[in-house]
C-alpha cells in the first residue's frame, strides 16, 4: 500500500510526497549498497586515481583505520616495496563490521593527498569483498552477548535500522507498555523495591551485631 505525507506550509497543505511502501526497502542495507557503489563509481572516474595491490600492513578495529603495504603499482612491481597507504574503513568492500587482518592480501584504488597516499576503494583480490579481521571492539562483544533486540518493535536479531516495521510508538523498553517510560516503569520498580529493602534490612541487623560487640567504655570510679 503506497504511504504519502502531507506537506504543510503556514497551515495550507499544498504538497503531497508519495513514498514506497516499506517492504520495497525493508532495511538500510540498500542504503550501504548505494553508498559502496558510489565510493566505487568515484575511485574509478576519479582521473588522479592509480590501482595498486598489495597487503594490510595493520589495522585498528576499534579506530576503525590503518595502512596498507603496497607491492604493485599499476601491475608494475615496485623497486621498494612495501609503501604505506592509509586506509579508512569505509572504504573497505565488505558485509558487516568492517575490518582487515593484519598480512590480508588486499586490491585497491588510491591517490595521492596533502598527507600522503590514500585508498579510495579496497577490495579482496579479484574484487573480492574483504576478509577482515577476528577481532572486535570490546563494545562489539558486549552487544553481541546480550544478544540483538530491535528498539523500534522489540524484536530480536535485528536493530532499528533493519526494522521492517513503520516507526513504532515509543515504548518502555521493560515492560513494553506504551503509557510510560522506563524510567517510570512500576513493574521494574517493584521487582527491585524487595531487593532494596532486603539490602536495608541486612545493613541494620549487621549494624545491631556490630553495635552488640562493640565494649562500653569503662565507668569511672568517684
Amino acid at each position: 500500500m503506497t504511504q504519502f505525507i502531507f506537506i504543510t506550509q503556514a497551515s495550507v497543505i499544498n504538497k503531497i510526497v508519495f513514498l514506497p511502501p516499506y517492504d520495497l526497502c525493508p532495511t538500510w542495507s540498500c542504503v550501504k549498497a548505494e553508498e559502496e557503489e558510489a565510493a566505487s563509481a568515484s575511485s574509478d572516474s576519479d582521473p588522479d586515481s592509480s590501482h595498486g595491490t598489495g597487503v594490510c600492513k595493520w589495522f585498528n578495529v576499534r579506530m576503525g583505520f590503518g595502512f596498507l603495504s603496497m607491492s604493485h603499482r599499476e601491475g608494475v612491481c615496485l623497486d621498494s616495496p612495501g609503501v604505506d597507504v592509509f586506509v579508512h574503513q569505509s572504504k573497505l568492500h565488505m558485509e558487516g563490521f568492517r575490518s582487515l587482518k593484519e598480512g590480508e592480501e588486499v586490491e585497491f584504488t588510491f591517490k595521492r593527498s596533502s598527507k600522503g597516499l590514500e585508498s579510495l576503494w579496497v577490495t579482496g583480490p579479484g574484487g573480492a569483498p574483504c576478509v577482515g579481521s577476528e577481532k572486535k571492539p570490546k563494545g562489539a562483544q558486549k552487544r553481541r552477548s546480550k544478544g540483538d533486540r530491535c528498539f523500534n518493535c522489540g524484536g530480536p536479531n535485528h536493530h532499528a535500522k533493519e526494522c521492517q516495521l513503520p516507526p513504532q510508538p515509543k515504548k518502555c523498553h521493560f515492560c513494553q507498555s506504551i503509557s510510560h517510560m522506563v524510567a517510570n516503569c512500576p513493574i521494574k520498580a517493584q521487582q527491585l523495591s524487595p531487593v532494596s529493602q532486603g539490602k536495608s534490612t541486612t545493613s541494620t541487623v549487621e549494624e545491631e551485631e556490630d553495635m552488640s560487640h562493640t565494649p562500653f567504655p569503662p565507668e569511672s570510679c568517684d
